[in-house]
C-alpha cells in the first residue's frame, strides 16, 4: 500500500476532510488527525477507513464506507485514513499491521533549473500552501513491508 495523502489537522481540515470531492485518486487520499471518528454526511462516494493508534499501528479497519453514515469511535485510535474504495482489500491491510508514514512536502523548482524540461526541487517550509502529502506504506505483524496484490510473501 502507497498512498500520497493530505494531512487534515486543522479543526477546519478535519471538519472539512474530503467533502466536495467527487471521487479520490487512485493513490490519494486524507489523513485526519487527531481523531478516532468520522463522518460522511455530504459525502459523495464510499471509501476505505484504517484506524491507527499513535505508533501508526492499525486498531481498525471500514471497508467501503458509504456516505451519509457515522462510524462508532475507536478508543484505541488517534487517526484515520480515508482511502480509496477497495484499498484495504488490495493491500491486504490487516488489524495489527505497522503502517510506515515518510513526509514528503510539495517543492518548488529552483532559478536555475528553470530552462530544464526535467523538475528538480528543493525544499521549502510549508506555509500556507498546499497540505503535505504524506505517502504510506504498511508493515505486517512480522515487520516485513506489505507488498503487491498477487505477491504471497506475507
Amino acid at each position: 500500500m502507497s498512498f500520497r495523502v493530505e494531512v487534515k489537522d486543522s479543526v477546519w481540515g478535519r471538519l472539512v476532510g474530503l467533502l466536495g470531492k467527487r471521487s479520490l485518486p487512485p493513490d490519494g487520499g486524507a489523513w485526519i488527525v487527531p481523531a478516532n471518528a468520522i463522518h460522511t454526511i455530504g459525502m459523495m462516494f464510499s471509501f476505505d477507513l484504517v484506524l491507527m493508534d499513535k505508533n501508526f499501528k492499525v486498531v481498525g479497519l471500514r471497508e467501503l464506507v458509504r456516505p451519509f453514515r457515522i462510524t462508532m469511535p475507536n478508543p484505541k485510535a488517534e487517526s484515520v485514513l480515508e482511502l480509496p474504495a477497495h484499498s484495504i482489500f488490495r493491500s491486504r491491510t490487516q488489524i495489527g499491521d505497522q503502517l510506515v508514514i515518510d513526509r514528503y512536502e510539495a517543492k518548488k523548482p529552483s532559478r536555475s533549473d528553470a530552462a530544464d524540461d526535467s523538475l528538480r526541487f528543493e525544499a521549502l517550509p510549508h506555509e500556507g500552501g498546499p497540505e503535505p502529502v504524506v505517502p504510506i506504506s504498511p508493515r505486517g505483524s512480522n515487520g516485513r513491508r506489505s507488498t503487491a496484490v498477487g505477491s504471497k510473501s506475507r
